[in-house]
C-alpha cells in the first residue's frame, strides 16, 4: 500500500452558482485538467457545486472564487480524515453484517456461499471478463417459475462504497426476510443482482485510490478508464459527458467502448423479454430518479413515476427522516445522457426504472462511513419496497 493517493488536508468546498458567468467558469474549471476533483459537478444556477480542492490549490481556488465573487463554504476540511475514519478499525464481525465495506473478493465469496446455500434458489451469473480479467459476477434469485424479472444494478462508479453495500443487503434480505412484505416480493420476481459492475474500479478504490470513479481501461493517453455511466448507447455523449480521456465523465471512446458496459448490456438484451424493473444505485445527494437525462421530455408514464417515487421517497423517511428528492435526472440532478437506466427504458421501453442517489447530502460525499451502512440499506428498502408494489400490482393488470 505504500503508493496508495493521501488527501490529506483536501478540502470538499461547496459554491452554488448564482449566474450564468459564474456557471460558465465552473465548467470550464471542470474540463480543464487543473486537480479539481468536483464530486458535484456544475450543471445550473442556484445548484449546488462540491469541489475537492487540493491544499496546494488552495489559494488559486479562493483567488478564483473571489474574482466570481462566489461565496464558498468549506463541507469537509480534510478527505483523508473521513478516508481514515470510513471503516471501523476491527471489524466487529467475521462474517458478513454490513458493519464494513467488504472487498471485491469477499463480496464474491459470499455469492458462492449464498448459491452452495440456496442451491434451489440462487443460481450464479458470470456477465464476462473486465478489461483486467475479473469475472463480473451476479446471481439470480428466483423461487418460483414464471416470474417477471428485476434487475439491480450496484457499483458502476468505482468510490461509491455503499452502492454495493445496499444491493447485497437487499439481496441478503430477498434471501432471510421474514417479514411478510418483503417474502412475498422475494416470491413475486425472478431478481438478477450484480453488485459490482465496475470490479477492477472497485479493487483499485480499495488497494490504490479511495477517489476513484471510472473503469481501468487504457486508451492511447496518459489517462485510464471511462465512466461507464456514460458509455451505454443512448444519446451517447450528447450532453452531461465528456469527450477528454483524463475527464471524471469521460463518456468512452464510442458507445459500449468499456467491456463492463458491453457485457451487461449483453446479458440484459438476452433477457430482454424477461424483465420490466430497473434499479440501479449510486451515491451521494439523496435523490430517487428516473428518466430521462439527455432533455427535460416527459416519458409516457412521468406521472406515474413521478408518483410512485414520492410514495417510495416518503416511505424512506420513516425510519430515520432522511429526506430524498424525487423527479427526472435531467430536472432533478443535470443533464446527462448515455446512462444505464436510461438506456434500458430507451431500447427496451421498460416501464419501471430508477436509480437512487444514496446518502448523504454532502457532509461525508462518497465517503459515508461504515456504521451507516445498515440505516442506508434499510430505509432504501423501505422505498424499493413501494416501488416493486407497484409494479407487481401493475403487471399483472397488464
Amino acid at each position: 500500500f505504500a503508493d496508495r493517493a493521501t488527501y490529506h488536508n483536501y478540502q470538499v468546498r461547496r459554491v452554488v452558482p448564482e449566474n450564468q458567468e459564474q456557471l460558465k467558469v465552473l465548467k470550464e474549471l471542470e474540463n480543464e485538467p487543473n486537480g479539481l476533483s468536483f464530486w458535484v459537478g456544475p450543471s445550473r444556477i442556484q445548484k449546488a457545486v462540491d469541489i475537492m480542492v487540493p491544499p496546494h490549490m488552495l489559494p488559486q481556488f479562493n483567488e478564483i472564487i473571489e474574482n466570481l465573487n462566489l461565496k464558498s463554504e468549506v463541507y469537509i476540511s480534510n478527505v483523508q480524515h473521513l478516508i481514515d475514519t470510513e471503516r471501523p478499525e476491527v471489524r466487529p464481525t467475521a462474517d458478513f453484517g454490513w458493519t464494513d465495506y467488504y472487498t471485491l473478493d469477499e463480496i464474491y465469496a459470499w455469492l458462492d456461499s449464498l448459491v452452495e446455500t440456496y442451491p434451489e434458489v440462487v443460481t450464479p451469473i458470470a456477465l464476462g471478463r473486465s478489461y483486467e480479467g475479473r469475472q463480473i459476477a451476479g446471481v439470480k434469485v428466483s423461487f418460483k417459475e414464471g416470474n417477471r424479472g428485476v434487475i439491480l444494478e450496484g457499483g458502476i462508479h468505482a468510490r461509491e462504497w455503499i452502492s454495493s453495500a445496499t444491493v447485497t443487503y437487499i439481496l441478503n434480505k430477498l434471501l432471510t426476510s421474514e417479514d411478510p412484505v418483503i417474502k412475498d416480493l422475494a416470491q413475486s420476481f425472478d431478481y438478477y443482482v450484480f453488485p459490482s459492475v465496475n470490479p477492477d474500479g472497485y479493487v483499485y478504490t480499495h488497494t490504490t485510490e479511495r477517489m476513484w470513479r471510472k473503469t481501468r481501461s487504457q486508451g492511447g493517453n496518459r489517462c485510464f478508464g471511462a465512466d461507464a455511466n456514460r458509455n451505454f448507447d443512448f444519446h451517447w455523449l450528447e450532453i452531461g459527458a465528456s469527450s477528454s480521456p483524463c475527464s471524471e465523465t469521460y463518456a468512452g471512446s464510442a458507445p459500449f467502448s468499456e467491456i463492463e458496459t458491453r457485457v451487461l448490456s449483453n446479458y440484459l438484451r438476452s433477457i430482454q423479454d424477461q424483465f420490466d424493473v430497473y434499479l440501479a444505485f449510486h451515491s451521494y445527494s439523496q435523490l430517487l430518479l428516473f428518466p430521462y437525462g439527455h432533455n427535460n421530455a416527459h416519458l409516457s408514464n412521468y406521472d406515474e413515476l413521478l408518483v410512485v417515487g414520492q410514495a417510495a421517497a416518503t416511505a424512506l423517511a420513516k425510519n430515520n427522516g432522511t429526506r430524498y428528492t424525487v423527479g427526472n435526472i435531467y430536472d432533478t440532478i443535470y443533464p446527462t445522457s448515455g446512462v444505464s437506466m436510461d438506456w434500458v427504458r430507451g431500447v427496451f421501453n421498460k416501464p419501471y426504472t430508477y436509480t437512487w442517489e444514496l446518502r448523504d447530502t454532502g457532509n461525508y460525499g462518497f465517503l459515508l462511513p461504515a456504521s451507516q451502512i445498515i440505516d442506508t440499506a434499510e430505509e432504501t428498502i423501505n422505498s424499493a419496497v413501494v416501488i416493486l408494489q407497484h409494479a407487481k400490482e401493475n403487471l399483472r393488470r397488464n
